[in-house]
């Protein structure tokens, strides 16, 4: 866990950014006092370990959030940031657990609907799929037996709980290294969960262990739930998602559990190592397997949760080129001064600004899809605003982030890099308009 939310490198946006403070902020308490910091994660992983023992394995979306969100603020007392840090873990994360807190309310009460719950099609469906047979049966009487799991069904258990904590981990990561990202993974995540949402009030469906119940399959076993009950790991109770209001048994169709997967496939794909693409490929696959064989969902709510994936993942990326599009097509035609945004997230006009009166430089101005050339021909003088912030002509070269924070006065930081050399005026190729 703190590698994973190690500080990074200067990424492109500043929000969610938790480095360690190197020297001491104003007011910030000196000596002894200060270093108590340094007990944040060893004070949290102590809690973690004593609620796994006294309370079990957390597997509900509002337990596992509770942890993150303790996890990053252990963070942020890790780096030193004292009550800022505290605000904007609250900021970006409160929301999203009262995100997360009304779908469950409101899946729970979609169960009560008017209309009766269906199977038959997607039984039918599953049927033509194992050529008469659904591959359900066909697993569950091949591979499963009742009172002896086998090390394959623990796995199977492993990558179906993985649904309750995955993607909020990878959430967290962003949150911290790569905060634009964060924003992009946040909304798909957001849109698909309530487009599935939808879709649950208007077309209830039954899981494979239901329909058995029913008596429209042949007897299954609900693997995960078999096997955690016969291995006696405790689990532990949800905080707010208590109550037969936020349980919905026909919420099946479109299978949450596969969209997850197949949202972090498609989002990550293109910047994906190899090794990595490896993984985004297996995630969804062993968990299809895990739904599959376990009798959570049949096979066509799985394909219909990685459609459900790609829709939204792909047209919510449509949706910001075109915006993006547009605004690199007004910035050619704005005066100077004005900027756009690139698709990479950085500003291309509000983190530095060009001098009043300064003529525009050319359709290169506007290219701001990572040339650094292009960027370091942007420099302004030290003495105009960056960002939300004012640098100072005189004194010692410090520096300016995009943020807005002045550190002593002189070095601008967006893109490039401008250094007053004391008195406030900036390099004269600026005004040139050469790089």
């Amino acid at each position: 866990m703190t590698k994973l939310l190690r500080p990074a490198p200067l990424p492109p946006e500043r929000a969610g950014r938790l480095r360690p403070v190197n020297r001491p902020l104003p007011g910030a308490p000196a000596g002894a006092l200060s270093r108590l910091r340094l007990l944040a994660w060893p004070l949290y992983l102590l809690a973690l370990l004593w609620y796994l023992r006294a309370y079990g394995l957390p597997y509900a979306n509002d337990v596992v959030f509770c942890w993150l969100i303790a996890a990053l603020l252990a963070a942020a007392v890790h780096s030193g940031h004292g009550p800022r840090g505290f605000l904007l873990v609250l900021r970006d994360w409160v929301p999203v657990m009262a995100a997360v807190w009304a779908y469950s309310l409101l899946r729970g009460y979609g169960a009560h609907t008017p209309w009766a719950p269906h199977w038959r099609p997607q039984l039918r469906a599953d049927e033509l799929l194992g050529f008469g047979e659904t591959w359900t049966v066909r697993l569950q009487y091949g591979l499963y037996t009742p009172g002896s799991p086998r090390w394959y069904d623990y796995a199977a258990v492993t990558v179906y709980l993985s649904h309750f904590f995955v993607v909020f981990v990878v959430l967290a990561v962003l949150w911290r290294r790569r905060h634009d990202r964060f924003r992009r993974l946040l909304t798909s995540y957001l849109a698909l969960t309530f487009a599935g949402f939808a879709t649950y009030l208007l077309y209830p469906a039954d899981p494979p262990w239901l329909t058995a119940q029913e008596g429209n399959m042949p007897a299954l076993t609900r693997v995960v739930s078999d096997v955690l009950t016969q291995s006696g790991l405790p689990r532990a109770g949800s905080i707010f998602e208590n109550g037969s209001r936020f349980a919905n048994d026909v919420a099946a169709m479109p299978s949450l559990h596969s969209a997850y997967p197949a949202m972090l496939l498609f989002f990550f794909w293109p910047t994906a190592t190899r090794r990595v693409r490896v993984l985004l490929v297996a995630y969804p696959l062993a968990m299809a397997f895990t739904l599959v064989y376990g009798a959570e969902h049949f096979i066509v709510d799985i394909f219909a949760g990685w459609a459900y994936a790609a829709a939204v993942v792909y047209g919510l990326r449509w949706l910001r080129e075109r915006r993006h599009a547009r605004l690199r097509a007004a910035g050619r035609g704005a005066p100077a001064g004005s900027g756009a945004l690139d698709e990479a997230g950085a500003l291309a006009g509000s983190g530095a600004r060009t001098a009043p009166g300064t003529p525009a430089a050319g359709a290169g101005r506007a290219d701001w899809t990572g040339d650094r050339q292009a960027r370091e021909a942007r420099r302004v003088p030290a003495s105009d605003e960056v960002g939300e912030g004012r640098a100072h002509g005189a004194g010692p070269v410090g520096e300016v982030h995009d943020a807005g924070g002045v550190h002593d006065a002189g070095e601008v930081r967006d893109a490039g890099e401008v250094r007053d050399a004391g008195g406030g005026e900036a390099d004269g190729r600026a005004a040139a308009g050469r790089p």
